[in-house]
């Protein structure tokens, strides 16, 4: 008598071809547009900067729109946990870079911020044989504080009162804090999935 038991069906996995992934996608082709909207302005603060302050938070919106649909519809994917946190830092990135570029962010804050996320980009794919390395919540809340601060730097009336001026550099600076040790945190355990992946190997 045969006492094994057959194995129930296995859930499929969602295909990388979905609408989370399409907007993640939409995100990364909206940069060259903000880029030139920013560029276009030439410091006049005028109509293109604006144009370029509703293209970044259209851009950030589809972030968040794509997270909450791929969790609500189980369309969380391999791709999609690499490609989201590119798309975000490829924004970022291009936004830091002009706004030091025009002389209103400091361009060692760029620096540190670019070093990190590239940084830690690269040791997603170093470590992606052995598993993913999702987004923490940390680095969840970097991107939220980075965000806010490159949205009001970006607002043409930004640099006409002070107050705002303040307010844009505290947050930048505070998201910076947070930018770094969460790099520090996601190093610590890039080397904690390697070092799991290889006892697995050897059991």
């Amino acid at each position: 008598m045969n006492d094994s038991v057959a194995p129930g069906p296995t859930t499929p996995s969602p295909s990388n071809w979905n609408l989370p992934n399409a907007l993640t996608l939409l995100r990364i082709v909206m940069v060259p547009f903000f880029i030139w909207a920013f560029v276009a302005d030439g410091g006049h603060y005028g109509s293109l900067r604006w144009a370029a302050v509703v293209l970044f938070v259209v851009a950030i919106y589809t972030d968040k729109l794509d997270g909450d649909i791929a969790r609500a519809r189980g369309l969380v994917t391999s791709v999609g946990k690499i490609a989201d946190p590119i798309a975000d830092k490829l924004l970022i990135g291009s936004a830091l870079i002009m706004l030091s570029a025009v002389g209103e962010l400091w361009w060692w804050v760029t620096i540190v911020m670019l070093v990190r996320e590239v940084g830690i980009t690269l040791l997603r794919f170093v470590v992606i044989r052995y598993g993913v390395m999702a987004a923490s919540k940390g680095g969840k809340l970097k991107t939220v504080l980075q965000t806010l601060a490159i949205f009001v730097y970006l607002l043409p009336v930004t640099p006409a009162v002070p107050w705002m001026s303040v307010v844009a550099l505290v947050i930048m600076l505070v998201a910076l804090a947070v930018t770094v040790v969460t790099g520090v945190d996601y190093v610590i355990k890039a080397v904690q999935l390697r070092n799991a992946g290889r006892r697995n190997r050897t059991v």
